[in-house]
């Protein structure tokens, strides 16, 4: 059964223009993991903003996603931890999204079992992803 369904979009040049200002938060909410993904193969800054931007819209739309599944009641967390949410890859470069910490805790303690899914995507200069949680069971 389907708990909850959200989705993000986020314009590539301005969110590479946060990313580059020095002490920017957005820098710390992305793991060691999602900073190697993005790097990848010697990729250039315009298609590692890409990645990023793709990977900050994943982690956006679930907490829509999140949101939507407790909806009527109060939220969980007062502000998520967006490093808490991390965006991986299997050996084919199909993504997933794994929780650590609290967030992972706060959904567990919500709505139980969960089962994640996560598309992403990007054009030209925009990024998107889109999330479903489905309830485990």
């Amino acid at each position: 059964m389907i708990a909850g369904i959200g989705t993000d979009v986020v314009a590539v040049p301005e969110f590479a223009e946060q990313l580059a200002r020095p002490g920017t938060a957005f820098a710390r909410a992305f793991t060691p993991g999602e900073r190697r993904a993005c790097a990848g193969q010697d990729r250039d800054p315009a298609a590692q903003a890409k990645h990023y931007a793709a990977r900050w819209a994943a982690k956006e739309a679930f907490v829509k996603a999140w949101s939507a599944a407790v909806y009527g009641r109060p939220p969980v967390l007062p502000e998520a931890e967006m490093r808490e949410i991390e965006v991986v890859s299997d050996a084919w470069g199909r993504p997933a999204l794994r929780l650590r910490g609290a967030v992972a805790e706060a959904v567990r303690d919500s709505l139980g079992g969960v089962v994640l899914h996560v598309s992403l995507s990007h054009d030209g200069d925009v990024a998107a992803a889109y999330v479903v949680i489905e309830r485990a069971g």
